[in-house]
């Protein structure tokens, strides 16, 4: 494979791998920042961001302002208004009267922007980053790459290293042997919609925004199909996502820098408190389903659909043409055995270790969970000599909270990177966005004990 190997002279201030939102956000602001030279590498062909989630008529769950650039730079060329602008989709975007647009709509728009960024190059999969050191002494990265287009080698140098390779589909030990054309993530729904179709019986598990929304579309062909449909949640119900105007401040900057202050152990345990801040569904997808649901039951005539909460699929097993899906019941305490054609897997992401980062694995400093360590600025620890870095992007909710995954705060953070970069203020950092205090306040010392529970 490295038979033909070309060497880049270049020197790169940074080279970010992975073109999802937020690398592709950071590649825009770097767009008007001259003494920055960035390149940016992704082993997909072009931008395609979730391409098995974009449903008919799903929405972004945040307002357009979390677009690439507008939270650092409202004046940038590349914000959503822009893209708006450059389709002449102005007055049709302000006749719609919405803030969360459509999540096909987004995904355009990001390829709108990475077409226009001669930095971002597509078809190049990145082999290994290992550290070097150059003849005048400079410690940097060696960044070893496939290029798909011409078949060949090349390789890259550069003093910054930028991971935004997003997360990947996570997966339950007990289910991945069965992984296959009838049981598979959400994130490869469309492509398996056909299937669905077919089948006799469908069953969907996990109760997060994507499950919500492939059981909703599945629930609408098997109005059509008249297969069986199943929905399978272990939470004690089917929520809504938190979105009360004070409870989306914890998607700030200012909740940010109040957890990063944290003890670990306490990071931990809020974390495990707070998923219905990022885990639940949209009020708007579950007001949709029961509608839909109610409709279909008018005259009594209730379609062949079951929603199941507080039950755990524990384990799935191949019966002939079918699957048995073996299930507790986790308040009444009772196994029991369904059976599902298709098996659809709604149970969420996982951040990922790349494999070009093996070489350096011993490298980078863990906590004892196996965790990044991650500095306030985005920057993993190391025992690599040197003055180079590797900033991580929605690979810190260990250390910066529930806003790491979020695309509102993705332009905050770029603005941070960058100017962690460069060494100076391009883009200004606020630190007062929110109304409430997260921590306290202390004027005088309280003389009242506090409860030990």
């Amino acid at each position: 494979m490295f038979n033909s190997l070309k060497q880049s002279n270049e020197l790169y201030d940074v080279i970010g791998i992975g073109i999802g939102p937020f690398n592709l956000g950071l590649a825009a602001l770097l767009d008007s920042v001259p003494e920055v030279n960035a390149l940016f590498l992704e082993k997909k062909s072009a931008f395609n961001w979730h391409p098995g989630m974009l449903i008919e008529g799903t929405t972004l769950q945040v307002p357009f302002f979390a677009d690439l650039v507008s939270m650092a730079d409202v004046r940038s060329d590349y914000s959503f208004l822009r893209y708006l602008e450059a389709h002449h989709r102005l007055y049709h975007f302000y006749f719609l009267e919405k803030f969360h647009i459509p999540r096909k709509e987004y995904n355009h728009y990001c390829q709108w922007v990475s077409e226009q960024l001669d930095h971002c190059r597509f078809g190049m999969d990145v082999q290994s980053v290992v550290p070097i050191q150059l003849e005048d002494g400079e410690s940097v990265y060696e960044v070893t790459v496939w290029n798909e287009t011409t078949q060949s080698s090349e390789r890259f140098l550069t003093r910054n290293i930028v991971l935004g390779i997003g997360s990947v589909p996570s997966v339950p030990k007990s289910f991945q042997k069965e992984l296959g054309k009838t049981v598979f993530h959400t994130s490869d729904y469309l492509s398996n919609k056909e299937i669905c179709k077919q089948a006799d019986s469908v069953a969907v598990i996990g109760s997060g925004q994507s499950a919500a929304e492939v059981f909703l579309d599945v629930a609408k062909e098997q109005e059509q199909h008249g297969f069986s449909l199943q929905w399978f949640t272990r939470s004690k119900g089917f929520f809504p996502m938190e979105y009360s105007k004070l409870g989306l401040e914890y998607f700030s900057p200012d909740y940010t820098k109040f957890f990063y202050h944290l003890s670990q152990e306490k990071k931990d345990y809020l974390l495990q408190d707070q998923d219905l801040l990022y885990k639940g569904i949209s009020a708007e997808t579950i007001a949709e389903i029961y509608d839909y649901l109610y409709e279909r039951s008018v005259g009594s005539e209730y379609p062949d659909i079951a929603l199941q909460a507080m039950t755990e699929i524990v384990g799935l097993e191949l019966k002939g043409s079918s699957m048995e899906l073996h299930g507790y019941h986790r308040i009444k305490e009772e196994h029991f055995v369904s059976k599902a054609d298709i098996v659809i897997l709604g149970t969420g992401y996982k951040p990922a270790f790349p494999a070009f980062l093996s070489e350096m694995k011993d490298g980078i400093t863990w906590d004892e969970k196996g965790r990044y360590k991650v500095t306030e600025d985005y920057r993993l620890e190391t025992k690599i000599a040197g003055n180079s870095e590797i900033f991580v992007q929605n690979g810190e909710l260990h250390t910066h909270g529930v806003g790491a995954p979020d695309l509102g705060l993705g332009a905050n953070r770029n603005a941070i990177i960058i100017n962690s970069i460069t060494g100076r203020e391009v883009y200004p950092v606020h630190s007062k966005n929110v109304f409430q205090n997260f921590g306290t306040k202390i004027s005088t010392k309280s003389s009242i004990p506090v409860p030990l529970s």
